[in-house]
């Protein structure tokens, strides 16, 4: 597995893994499948990103790591190929982001995570994001309601 920085190129690979997630559902909460430009836009390049990174194996993207100023603080998203969890592959993602969050002089980065999304919160959790807020009300845009963890990693 080779991880580096994202590159527009990437977008459509990037792209097409989100959106099997989106279409799985239960650990992300976007529920609307994207467009290669907006993937571009909101995680590789945009005037809000901060560092994306993709991992690649067998040719392929497996999965892929951003921080984006959300709200006004640095927040991460990851997404791997569900065929690929629990191989390292979060984990390596993580290492490369700390290195290009320090970069970009980041002081903390957000995690907002479902509350449902089981995997999701042993993810943040294991890679040292600690909690600070939890929303019980978090709904997602069809009005379910699934709560939403705050968790933060302090760099400094």
């Amino acid at each position: 597995m080779i991880v580096r920085a994202a590159i527009p190129a990437d977008a459509e690979a990037m792209t097409g893994l989100l959106n099997r997630i989106i279409a799985i559902g239960g650990t992300t909460a976007h529920q609307v499948p994207k467009s290669p430009e907006t993937v571009r836009k909101d995680y590789i390049d945009g005037p809000e990103c901060i560092t994306a990174v993709v991992a690649e194996g067998a040719g392929r993207v497996l999965g892929w790591q951003a921080i984006g100023w959300w709200e006004g603080d640095a927040h991460i998203g990851t997404f791997v190929d569900p065929g690929c969890q629990a191989r390292g592959i979060g984990a390596g993602l993580f290492a490369r982001t700390l290195i290009e969050a320090r970069a970009a002089g980041i002081a903390t980065i957000h995690a907002s995570i479902r509350a449902d999304n089981v995997p999701g919160l042993a993810y943040y959790a294991r890679i040292g994001f600690v909690d600070y807020a939890f929303d019980p009300d978090f709904a997602l845009k069809d009005g379910r309601r699934v709560g939403r963890v705050s968790r933060r990693f302090d760099l400094r």
